[in-house]
């Protein structure tokens, strides 16, 4: 790995990624391939804002190894199937050494897979959340210039707070919006700038 101004690494194939994921082939995997571009599909959504709720005070590297062990754990993640899990659910769940045993985020899990049904009355989660989509992007050089929130995701935040779901708060709602390319967060320095189709690719 050779260190780039713009901030990035620049890897043994000749590409520039940030730090996080620089190294670990898993992280680089994700990074190369997934993060960053749009989910528009209800499953997809609903699976990476649990993901993102189990996350909240762990590394996402963490996440990443145990996602298989979730959408096992979670009927891969079919808000219909989640929203019927019982008590006897969760007391499963919480013997299940390969997921996150956090006894509120199993729950919550289960409450946003019917907070997830309950909006398909308004309109689909996925609209719900991609209405919150902002007009501008960052572009940050480094990872200090990249934001922990902002307005949109506050206010995505507080919308699905009051539509039930819960372990949605501004920060995570804004991992969430980088994840998903409702903002395009990656170093300009990097292969994957302006890679979602959301927002316009830098000239190079």
């Amino acid at each position: 790995m050779t260190p780039d101004a713009a901030g990035v690494l620049v890897g043994d194939d000749g590409l520039a990624r940030p730090a996080w994921a620089s190294t670990d082939p898993l992280m680089r995997d994700y990074y190369d391939t997934e993060w960053g571009l749009p989910v528009r599909d209800e499953q997809g959504l609903y699976e990476r804002i649990c993901l993102e709720g189990f996350q909240a005070g762990l590394s996402w590297a963490t996440i990443l190894r145990k996602r298989p062990a979730f959408r096992a754990a979670f009927a891969g993640f079919s808000p219909d199937a989640v929203a019927l899990f019982t008590d006897a659910d969760v007391e499963r769940l919480m013997q299940d050494a390969g997921i996150v045993r956090n006894r509120l985020k199993i729950r919550a899990a289960i409450n946003n897979a019917q907070a997830t049904l309950a909006l398909r009355q308004d309109g689909g989660l996925v609209d719900f959340v991609w209405q919150f989509q902002p007009a501008s992007t960052p572009h940050p050089a480094v990872h200090a210039d990249i934001p922990t929130q902002s307005a949109e995701s506050v206010a995505l935040s507080k919308a699905l707070r009051k539509k039930g779901f819960s372990f949605v708060g501004p920060t995570t709602m804004f991992a969430l919006m980088e994840a998903i390319g409702m903002v395009d967060t990656h170093l300009v320095g990097s292969h994957r700038r302006g890679s979602s189709g959301v927002w316009p690719a830098p000239a190079r």
